[in-house]
């Protein structure tokens, strides 16, 4: 008998989650979760349609929603466009910001360490030697190299020998601003980890195992549009919801959907002008204008700008910004300002209801109630969002303007 049944407090565990899309190593963290905190609630706080990595989601946030409530999530909700298309320390930030409102027990990650104590340790000896730590990341910058690389390797001359985290490893990274930003707002949510089996966060062959990562499963997706090849690598409910998107619209959403649309961008502004976006720094405006022109693809005009000191990552993001013409000023929230409901189960419904009078963010469950600007900015990123998807890309919005949080029983 589970606490809910108990008619006591109900247990919950936070996951922060793109789901893109969801598949077998999402459903053993799920399951690890669930076993390792004893929750009675999961409440995933997932990605809108851009995500962290600057790459517009394959499919879209109603139909992840679907994915992660089928599979037994019981609560989702959007992490908006100003947190999730943020480099880590942002996009963690406002994650477990929203968790934390929602007055979460536990949070509970993948990472490649596994252990807990790391991310502490880690956390208080880069605190202890923060002025080295700056300082060596400064001079490796300015031998050219990018922030994470600089942040890595100043990390590893201080401490090459001592059992802390390994900070090259993406999960343990984002592992590691989870728990940084717990610590930062005084929240009581309690962190844990579980280590990831099989294939690693950037794996671009599917694995022999039955767990690959999302980047193989997209890469298959992309080069052959069939989901025979994946089948075994993804529950029966993101195969099912995955044909029943594609038979929709008839595409999923990549980069290259949206290169005409970017190049278009491109050809029409001016550097000053770019120099307003978010993340677009340095004078990085000029090699986007002079290759933008050269470039036959997106992946083309990506291979021809990224340099050492800006990685893919970084440089997808500053292209999310531009297509979407997202200023700097726009991006300062310092922590999200309401919870935007996408769908539920009983319990989730339940936890929202118990804890409702407790919660301090307004809660939106519908666009009717969204008068706030950050909101109408989601909108805004839906309606580029659907671009992808041609003349279907109307059936994105009308899903954006009129769904109500989804409801799996």
């Amino acid at each position: 008998m589970n606490n809910t049944q108990k008619g006591g407090h109900m247990i919950s565990a936070g996951i922060i989650v793109e789901y893109n899309p969801f598949h077998n190593g999402h459903l053993y963290h799920l399951q690890q979760t669930r076993k390792k905190t004893n929750a009675d609630v999961v409440i995933a706080v997932m990605s809108g349609q851009f995500l962290q990595r600057g790459e517009p989601a394959l499919v879209s946030k109603w139909a992840r929603t679907n994915m992660a409530l089928k599979a037994g999530v019981d609560l989702v909700i959007e992490l908006p466009y100003t947190f999730c298309t943020q480099k880590a320390e942002k996009f963690a930030e406002g994650a477990v910001y929203l968790l934390t409102s929602l007055q979460a027990d536990f949070i509970c990650f993948g990472s490649e360490s596994g252990n807990i104590d790391t991310f502490t340790n880690t956390i208080n000896f880069i605190s202890n030697h923060e002025s080295d730590y700056n300082r060596f990341i400064r001079q490796f910058m300015n031998e050219g190299v990018s922030y994470p690389k600089a942040a890595s390797l100043a990390f590893q001359q201080l401490a090459p020998s001592r059992d802390l985290l390994d900070l090259s490893k993406p999960n343990n990274i984002l592992g590691y601003h989870y728990v940084k930003a717990l610590q930062e707002i005084g929240s009581k949510t309690v962190p844990m980890t579980i280590e990831r089996i099989h294939a690693g966060y950037h794996d671009q062959q599917l694995s022999s195992a039955k767990i690959s990562s999302a980047t193989s499963i997209r890469k298959i997706l992309d080069e052959n549009r069939t989901l025979d090849h994946i089948q075994s690598h993804i529950p029966d409910t993101t195969y099912q919801e995955l044909s029943a998107f594609y038979q929709k619209y008839n595409t999923f959403a990549f980069w290259e959907n949206f290169w005409p649309f970017l190049k278009y961008r491109f050809s029409h502004s001016e550097p000053n002008e770019l120099k307003d976006i978010y993340e677009v720094e340095e004078g990085m405006e000029y090699r986007l204008i002079r290759f933008a022109q050269e470039a036959t693809s997106f992946k083309d005009f990506m291979e021809k700008i990224k340099t050492k000191r800006y990685t893919w990552t970084r440089l997808q993001r500053a292209c999310v910004h531009i297509l979407t013409n997202t200023k700097k000023e726009k991006m300062r929230n310092k922590f999200p300002e309401y919870i935007r409901v996408l769908g539920f189960n009983q319990l989730g419904r339940q936890y929202l209801k118990e804890k409702k009078e407790r919660i301090s963010l307004p809660i939106i469950s519908n666009l009717s109630q969204a008068e706030r600007k950050a909101v109408q900015l989601d909108i805004k990123i839906s309606q580029i969002y659907s671009f992808a998807f041609g003349n279907n890309g109307q059936k994105i919005m009308e899903e954006e303007k009129k769904q109500f949080p989804i409801i799996v029983e």
